[in-house]
């Protein structure tokens, strides 16, 4: 029986209920494929699950999914990068060797070296074929930010010129917005702490507020789509305002508003944006899998600049 290395998370609680240990590496089914995986990420909703601190309007169905008492899956992440090892029989779209990446959904099992997927979309995860100019890290930032992103953007439907105001731009899924945004020619501003107004002008947003000035609120001005970036969560002021400065046909949008799409087209959108340059995922700090718990610690603290990754494999 081949073993692996995975983190297991028997527990609810702090970083620390984070332990590696070696465990059964999967096989896959004929529907499935197996991953080498060699980059992982730590995201919110990894955070949330390890500690259960579930926002309370999600309370019942996600404790439902993840586990009343403990996690049901005691491996837990819920983004990948790595390589195809091995295929099962009925398998269509991918071969051994091909580089991927996606989300494993319910199905979570990232913090591995090895995780089996079906290649068919569902809540139980979605893959794609990986951008070949960006490294297995930025891919795991690409995929969990960018499908975010991407998903409650559209429900803007975002014309040439418009102005769009992305709250939290920073963030995993606020740095793939913005510049999303310019993809589709509107005019962008930010909003981030002092220490991110560079990042978010470097990434290409045409106006940055500083949400910590005390006169931000009075630096807003009317937008045809706004993204909360951070979620329902976290609330201020600034916000509250931000939800009123609309046009008369405009949209508010919070990456909670509804469950999380798990679609391997928006993967593959997202390679080819990458690819032809228009996205460049950010990457804050890379940890090993040892390091782990310093890891859930540093994201849990809410102030990372995009994504934070785990390198498995090298």
């Amino acid at each position: 029986m081949e073993k692996m290395r995975a983190i297991v998370c028997t527990k609810y609680g702090p970083p620390e209920v984070l332990k590696i240990k070696e465990v059964e590496k999967p096989a896959p089914k004929g529907d499935e494929v197996l991953i080498k995986i060699y980059a992982t990420a730590v995201t919110a909703s990894d955070i949330f699950i390890r500690g259960s601190q579930i926002p309370i309007q999600f309370w019942i169905p996600m404790r439902i999914m993840i586990g009343l008492t403990k996690p049901r899956k005691s491996i837990i992440g819920l983004v990948l990068a790595g390589k195809i090892e091995s295929v099962g029989k009925n398998i269509k779209r991918f071969k051994p060797g091909d580089q991927v990446y996606g989300l494993t959904g319910f199905g979570l099992g990232a913090y591995a070296e090895y995780k089996c997927m079906k290649e068919t979309d569902s809540m139980q995860g979605c893959l794609s074929l990986k951008p070949t100019n960006i490294t297995f890290e930025e891919s795991t930032s690409a995929a969990y930010g960018g499908l975010l992103a991407l998903q409650y953007m559209e429900r803007g439907n975002i014309q040439r010129g418009q102005k769009v105001l992305i709250y939290g731009a920073s963030g995993t899924s606020g740095t793939i917005a913005i510049q999303y945004a310019k993809y589709l020619g509107a005019e962008v501003t930010g909003i981030c702490s002092t220490s991110n107004v560079d990042l978010v002008k470097s990434l290409g947003a045409d106006f940055v507020i500083d949400y910590t000035i005390k006169d931000s609120i009075n630096l807003i001005e009317q937008y045809d789509f706004i993204l909360d970036a951070v979620g329902k969560i976290k609330t201020s002021k600034l916000k509250e305002a931000c939800k009123k400065a609309l046009t008369l046909n405009g949209k508010y949008v919070s990456i909670d508003d509804g469950k999380l799409i798990l679609d391997s087209k928006r993967l593959d959108l997202i390679k080819e944006l990458v690819e032809t340059g228009h996205i460049k995922p950010v990457i804050d700090r890379t940890y090993s899998l040892e390091q782990i718990v310093e890891a859930h610690e540093y994201v849990g603290k809410g102030h990372k600049k995009g994504g934070v990754a785990i390198t498995i494999c090298k």
